[in-house]
C-alpha cells in the first residue's frame, strides 16, 4: 500500500518539478534573438505544449474535485436523506470553487497562447 502511494506522489512532484522548469522558457520571449526563426518556432511550440499541459492539469484537477463533492454528497444524502437541502447547496458551492480552477487553467492557457508576441509569423 505505501509502495503505491510513493509512487503517486513522486510522480506528483516529478509532475510539479518539469512544470517549473519548463515554465519559464515560455516566458523568456525577449532573449530570444529576433532574426532566428527557429528559436521563435521552438518558443512558440513551447508555449502551445504548456497551455496544453496548464489545461489539462486543471481539467484533471477540477474533474476530480467535482467527482469527490458528488461522491461525498450522494454517501450523505444516503445516511440522512432528511438534509438532503443543506447537502446540495453545500455540494454547489463546493463544485463551483472546484470548477473555477479549470476557469483558471483555462485563462492560463489562453494567456500563453494569444499573447504570445512570435504567433503572428505562425499566423501570417
Amino acid at each position: 500500500m505505501s509502495h503505491k502511494f510513493g509512487k503517486r506522489i513522486l510522480t506528483a512532484l516529478t509532475s510539479v518539478a518539469v512544470l517549473l522548469v519548463a515554465s519559464p522558457v515560455v516566458f523568456a520571449a525577449e532573449a530570444i534573438p529576433t532574426g532566428d526563426l527557429y528559436s521563435k518556432a521552438v518558443f512558440a511550440v513551447g508555449a502551445m505544449i504548456a497551455a496544453g499541459i496548464a489545461i489539462g492539469v486543471g481539467a484533471v484537477g477540477a474533474g476530480l474535485g467535482i467527482g469527490t463533492a458528488a461522491s461525498g454528497a450522494c454517501s450523505a444524502v444516503g445516511r440522512n436523506p432528511g438534509v438532503q437541502g443543506k447537502i446540495m447547496m453545500t455540494m454547489l458551492v463546493g463544485m463551483a470553487m472546484a470548477e473555477s480552477i479549470a476557469i483558471y487553467a483555462l485563462v492560463v492557457s489562453l494567456v500563453l497562447l494569444y499573447a504570445n508576441p512570435y504567433m503572428r509569423y505562425f499566423l501570417g
